[in-house]
């Protein structure tokens, strides 16, 4: 019987996820692709760290060239993350013919393109299902699932620390720093969890999502990204007043010509099921003109759940070999010739409803002066709520608008936080209420 025989870059905690999947299910994914699929060979710089699995002395290497320099090998799987050498190692794979699964969004989404250019060239599939949403089918039903809508928006929990994060606050009434150390004691979170909680992780996400979505490649650094590290529990609790829920979401929308590419903290309406979604879980809400909504919910990350993606590619490109048959489909499900050319809509022109928390001094007037400035750049006012002093000196002035313009909003506040009665920064957070979002 012919088997499938891969080769593994990377044994860290997802590389271990995929070894561990490979062994428990070994006789079911048999009976499902037909053929054994054998890991011949794993590549790491450190093969005496402690872990979850034993493999054969004879298996392992430090040396990449092992995998490459193997016709046997047709599958190579890079599990080692970052920028260098992750990108090479997947090149030079794709150049020797070799057929690669990566789960690697940051290289995905900011050299996306360059891979998917080489994967074209060489006649090879790139893929990428653990990349995004750990173990939840996304990528797989982008390109495949609702490959006959179009993609109208996309909503997304897409990191779960951060989720964590905010649920902690929203049920404690924690600090940030509080619930971040709570994350890290637990494991949730990083030691440096800046790419977490900064929204960074979540931006490589999107960008890799909205690639497929739009069938376009994406600039990375035109994607507008902030993360929650300044959200402060009264803002938490202003929004369950409102009647929101805070949450670090990933966005993309189609808008005409353009589309919208953006992470940020965002309050989204409390029956909405998305600011259902707690813990360290991820959500994602995808639109489409066809198929409507539909939700995909699950952990987003972790040892198991990302090595189940990635063998879920290792059936996927198995069948094609087994079957004998070339490239099925390229990397975003589209041809290069159809691959759109749309740019990302700038920020400054976003027109969104805000919540401005303002602090200022507990004096006649100010509200007064506060709402003429933001009624001189065309910003209105919805609803306000003002509660007693918090701060010596200070009380905290809550406002709601209707739909602003990001540019104006931006020349408002600096304009506001000029004043001599605001005693710190306005902190903004934007408020997605349209009806895509309030009907679903």
């Amino acid at each position: 019987m012919k088997e499938i025989q891969i080769g593994l870059i990377g044994l860290g905690t997802v590389g271990c996820g995929l070894v561990k999947v490979l062994e428990d299910n070994r006789e079911i994914l048999q009976e499902r692709l037909g053929a054994p699929l054998r890991l011949k060979r794993v590549v790491d710089v450190d093969l005496e760290r402690p872990r979850p699995v034993s493999l054969p002395k004879e298996m392992l290497s430090t040396q990449v060239e092992d995998i490459l320099a193997d016709e046997e090998i047709g599958i190579v799987v890079e599990l080692i993350g970052g920028m260098e050498p992750a990108k090479t190692f997947l090149l030079e794979s794709m150049k020797r013919g070799k057929h690669v699964v990566t789960a690697n969004k940051a290289l995905l989404a900011v050299h996306g393109s360059e891979l998917f250019a080489v994967a074209r060239e060489q006649k090879v599939s790139i893929a990428f299902e653990g990349a995004v949403g750990g173990g939840i089918p996304l990528i797989r039903s982008l390109r495949e699932g609702l490959i006959a809508n179009r993609i109208g928006h996309i909503y997304g929990i897409l990191n779960g620390t951060a989720n964590y994060i905010l649920t902690r606050m929203a049920r404690e009434g924690t600090t940030f720093a509080k619930a971040l150390k709570e994350a890290q004691a637990q494991g949730i979170a990083e030691a440096d969890p800046r790419l977490d909680v900064e929204g960074v992780d979540a931006a490589h996400k999107i960008a890799v999502l909205s690639s497929l979505a739009y069938c376009c490649e994406i600039d990375f650094d035109q994607i507008h990204i902030e993360g929650i590290s300044r959200i402060d529990p009264s803002d938490i609790q202003f929004a369950k007043d409102f009647g929101y829920q805070i949450k670090l979401l990933a966005i993309s929308r189609s808008d005409g010509e353009r589309i919208e590419v953006r992470v940020h903290p965002t309050m989204i309406p409390r029956e909405h099921m998305l600011a259902k979604v707690e813990g360290a879980y991820n959500a994602v809400h995808i639109s489409g003109d066809a198929v409507g909504d539909v939700m995909f919910y699950g952990l987003g990350a972790g040892m198991m759940p990302t090595g189940s993606a990635v063998v879920s590619d290792l059936l996927d490109l198995g069948r094609d070999l087994l079957a004998g048959r070339g490239v099925r489909m390229s990397p975003l499900a589209c041809e290069g010739k159809a691959m759109a050319q749309r740019k990302i809509k700038p920020m400054d022109e976003l027109v969104i409803n805000y919540y401005f928390r303002f602090s200022a001094v507990d004096r006649p007037g100010v509200l007064s002066k506060i709402s003429g400035i933001l009624g001189s750049h065309d910003i209105s006012i919805a609803s306000v709520i003002q509660k007693g002093r918090q701060v010596k000196g200070s009380v905290p002035l809550v406002m709601m608008t209707h739909e602003a313009r990001e540019r104006d909003v931006r020349l408002a506040l600096a304009e506001i936080d000029e004043l001599k009665v605001v005693t710190a920064p306005t902190r903004l957070i934007r408020v997605e209420n349209s009806e895509s979002v309030q009907d679903f």
